[in-house]
């Protein structure tokens, strides 16, 4: 029988505080890590999930930790989420089973090869540990594949955390100094005083706070246009699936033009095709459809677009003004979790056994599916709300939040509690998205 994925469970805390410093919505990897922080940093803090913790994207996702081919506007705040991933396992006294294993990139493709090299260049001020490789140096690290690489590129000091740990690892960390963890606790709206942020409306009552980071993923652009605040967020369907156990053919993630492989702590491997993802037509992407066309007219061939459930239910539905006394969609929706795209699951094992024959006989053991909160220029928002004082935006990670969320979280708690902040956060601005603004598009890829 093939199952879902996996994910470690937190307790929760029995009552809600009456008040706090600062509330964080959403317990995924970047709201347990904001949490942390400012607990860290001597403030109170409430941390609200309408779920679990790691429920959505946070463990869904393919648990990569990568300085490679970064948008350079991401490149100092994930080098900083490097040394967290490094130092935050001593710092909690739990392993978190990150791992500088290495990426290695091959393909068959002189363009593909081409931009690689130029996100070298760009990056080179960063100094990055990720050089180009040779045909016989992509022979050399993927032994017993059946292909004809023209080259690729290593990078050996980034590698993997695991999904199903991270996150709730640090959510214990975090109750430990302090953290009040409240779980399937929708937070329905925020209560301002004089347009600044007073407290929080949950489904259990309210609480009082200086400051908000909403950290909603795929629901944060919906929760804010209900207190008349715009962030143009779009959800992309991705479907991963993780193998029995089978031989070791790569020490690390392996992305190919056909798949992507990363070896799990069961000797099996995770796998994401390297197919479109679905986008699937809705309210919300109506509504942001200027703020997106630029990417989708780069991009087209890699998106399959389509009608689907999306369009009645879940964030980017339309939801119109809720009240905040009644029972809401975070309610009715505790988990946002898709049915995955089977269709693709025989395909790839074809493909994977076609490049490494010695892997005949794998199977699928566990398939799920996500929707990837992305913003028009696949750069996430980290940014305080000029229109509500007092309320951080952390929302919009475009399918590699995991990674760098131990830093995301902590600029998010250092903007919100105006502490000094780790870099330089005017790159997330949601200024940039603003009527008026030119249009911001992605300059990298996976």
């Amino acid at each position: 029988m093939v199952g879902t994925r996996l994910l470690e469970t937190v307790e929760s805390d029995p009552t809600l505080p009456e008040a706090v410093d600062l509330v964080v919505i959403g317990a995924g990897m970047i709201g347990v890590a904001a949490a942390y922080a400012a607990a860290k940093a001597g403030h109170s803090v409430a941390l609200l999930e309408k779920g679990v913790v790691a429920g959505e994207q946070s463990s869904r996702n393919w648990g990569w930790c990568r300085v490679l081919n970064r948008d350079e506007r991401e490149i100092p705040l994930m080098q900083h989420s490097m040394a967290l991933w490094d130092s935050l396992p001593a710092a909690i006294g739990a392993d978190m089973r990150f791992r500088r294993a290495g990426l290695t990139y091959v393909t068959k493709d002189p363009k593909q090869l081409a931009g690689w090299q130029a996100w070298l260049d760009m990056a080179r001020p960063y100094q990055p540990v990720a050089r180009m490789i040779d045909a016989a140096e992509a022979k050399r690290l993927t032994p017993g594949n059946e292909q004809d690489w023209i080259g690729g590129v290593v990078s050996p000091n980034d590698g993997r955390a695991d999904p199903a740990r991270a996150t709730p690892t640090l959510a214990r960390a975090a109750r430990a100094i302090g953290v009040s963890l409240h779980q399937n606790c929708a937070v329905r709206g925020l209560d301002t005083t004089g347009g600044r942020i007073s407290g929080v409306f949950t489904e259990k009552g309210r609480i009082r706070c200086q400051c908000v980071v909403l950290a909603g993923g795929a629901w944060a652009s919906m929760f804010l246009r209900r207190h008349g605040i715009d962030m143009p967020q779009s959800s992309v369907h991705s479907t991963v699936f993780a193998t029995t156990p089978a031989k070791q053919v790569s020490p690390g993630p392996l992305l190919t033009p056909d798949f992507i492989l990363t070896p799990l702590p069961d000797g099996g491997y995770l796998v994401a095709a390297k197919a479109r993802g679905r986008l699937e037509l809705t309210p919300a992407g109506i509504r942001y459809a200027r703020h997106f066309l630029p990417a989708l007219r780069a991009n087209w061939k890699l998106v399959e677009l389509r009608f689907g459930r999306s369009f009645f239910e879940g964030p980017d539905a339309w939801h119109g003004r809720w009240s905040f006394e009644a029972p809401t969609v975070f309610e009715r929706m505790r988990v946002l979790d898709p049915a995955p795209k089977m269709s693709i699951i025989e395909p790839s094992l074809r493909e994977i056994v076609a490049a490494y024959p010695e892997l005949a006989g794998i199977q699928a053991a566990r398939i799920w599916a996500g929707w990837i909160d992305s913003t028009p220029d696949a750069v996430p928002v980290i940014s305080p709300v000029d229109a509500m004082p007092g309320l951080v935006v952390a929302a919009g990670f475009s399918g590699h939040g995991f990674g760098i969320g131990p830093g995301a979280g902590r600029l998010a708690a250092d903007l919100a509690m105006g502490a000094p902040c780790i870099v330089d956060p005017s790159p997330f601005t949601l200024k940039r998205f603003a009527p008026g603004a030119p249009p911001s598009v992605p300059r990298a890829g996976i």
